[in-house]
């Protein structure tokens, strides 16, 4: 089932073209990885599907153009996790993660039911963060407050999640935990991620699928192993990309 599909899809800031004509699908089941150098339109793409940036082309969201969808037809298909968050009151874990259970409202004073209550406690419970779920988000480490965020998208149970470097602030126990979390979520029924990723060792171990943009070009598309081609990243990244890596991680392997 494809949950997303882009076609021709540009961004443009005056006369600058930062995104030209990227074309993918995202189906269920898929975590589709978006790498490449900065300033290649990583970010801008996530800007675009998510509705932040204007955009030329088409955006297809379960099956739908989403320029004539409603906004809250949209939350209902699409959550987006940014990398870093702005927080200035002081919620408490639930309230936070309740908030993902806004579209489902029925009616402008309409309330939670059980079926609500149950959705936000599930999530706090699948991202660890059940003894403090009535703690201000302002006492939360770093980490703790991603999860709790990624809760509040649990909880609005969208199809897709938008990620855009998702771990990006976080240390390594916090960003493998992140990560487990949204590979068990992916594996539910109906769902997929599209998401921006700095690291290449996280897209090989977590991706099925990788986008390698370059000045807003699409470089590679496809199956994560065969966008990989040594060829094209070196090219893209302007080093051997390979012996990087294998020299990075050598000395954790070499006892």
């Amino acid at each position: 089932m494809t949950l997303l599909e882009l076609r021709n899809v540009g961004v443009s800031y005056g006369d600058t073209a930062i995104l030209k004509n990227v074309s993918l699908t995202l189906d269920s089941g898929e975590w589709l990885m978006i790498v490449g150098p900065n300033g290649a339109g990583k970010s801008t793409l996530i800007s675009a599907v998510s509705g932040v940036a204007p955009y030329t082309g088409n955006v297809f969201i379960c099956g739908n153009d989403r320029e004539i969808m409603k906004a809250r037809d949209i939350a209902m298909c699409i959550g987006t996790l940014s990398q870093s968050h702005n927080v200035g009151y002081s919620f408490s874990v639930r309230d936070l993660v309740g908030l993902g259970r806004y579209p489902y409202r029925k009616g402008i004073m309409g309330g939670r039911d059980e079926h609500d209550e149950m959705m936000i406690e599930t999530a706090i419970g699948e991202v660890g963060l059940a003894g403090l779920a009535d703690r201000s988000l302002l006492t939360l480490s770093g980490g703790e407050l991603q999860r709790a965020f990624l809760a509040q998208l649990f909880a609005q149970d969208p199809h897709v999640l938008l990620l855009d470097e998702p771990t990006n602030n976080l240390d390594l126990v916090y960003q493998k935990e992140v990560f487990d979390l949204l590979r068990n979520w992916v594996a539910g029924k109906d769902r997929a991620i599209l998401s921006v990723v700095h690291d290449l060792g996280l897209v090989r171990a977590y991706g099925s699928k990788a986008l390698l943009l370059d000045r807003g070009d699409t470089a590679a598309y496809g199956d994560t192993e065969e966008v990989f081609g040594e060829d094209t990243v070196n090219g893209i990244y302007r080093l051997d990309v390979r012996q990087w890596m294998k020299k990075l991680y050598y000395p954790w392997i070499a006892d």
